[in-house]
């Protein structure tokens, strides 16, 4: 790819004559997120085998930024018809969803109390790692992939969903397997961290 060096001046005219989506779609919060979810993927995708702890710290440090990068992304509205291509496979999510179960043995399953299933249930509901890490690859693999064929027309729809998806879906899923990961990392297990905050509540009762 060629890129030619501007001067200030005519930078700044380039940007105000670009059109508004094409502006927002090449933000500096939209690239810090494509970075950092670039690598969220890659990693994920990765063949290199590591010990459980590695995976998990590796993990806990992803996994925040993302985040905090995800919640930067401006807001945008869909301007076409049809929604834009997706591009992770039914095969794919379950190739990487089965390499986290593989890494974290019995530790992938974990008690979830913020999943729409508690409307129904007074008991924590069983959740499992490897399938929350898989569903927000899920999404950020899509997204990345847009920018990365360089679908020009489709960037900022795919834009618009990833920041909803996040919002609604995804976010919630990310922070809810922080804390099975984070009990691990600590050396707490997660039966101990779930005793300890229902104690908390008794308190103040």
């Amino acid at each position: 790819m060629y890129f030619c060096q501007l001067k200030k001046s005519q930078k700044n005219n380039w940007i105000m004559e670009k059109p508004e989506n094409e502006q927002v779609i090449y933000e500096k919060n939209v690239i810090d997120f494509i970075t950092v979810a670039v690598e969220y993927c890659a990693f994920l995708e990765g063949e290199t085998e590591m010990p459980q702890s590695e995976w998990i710290d590796r993990m806990l440090k992803m996994l925040p930024l993302l985040y905090v990068k995800a919640s930067l992304l401006p807001e945008t509205f869909p301007v076409n018809e049809e929604p834009p291509a997706t591009f992770v496979r039914e095969e794919d999510y379950v190739r990487v969803a089965n390499r986290i179960a593989a890494v974290m043995g019995e530790d992938d399953i974990y008690l979830d109390v913020f999943v729409d299933d508690m409307r129904y249930s007074d008991t924590p509901v069983t959740a499992y790692v490897s399938e929350n890490v898989a569903d927000i690859y899920q999404d950020v693999r899509n997204f990345v992939s847009v920018y990365q064929f360089e679908l020009t027309d489709q960037m900022n729809d795919a834009l618009h969903i990833c920041k909803e998806n996040f919002r609604l879906v995804w976010g919630q899923k990310l922070v809810n397997v922080l804390r099975p990961l984070h009990a691990l990392r600590s050396g707490e297990p997660e039966s101990a961290a779930e005793e300890n905050d229902i104690n908390r509540e008794d308190l103040w009762d």
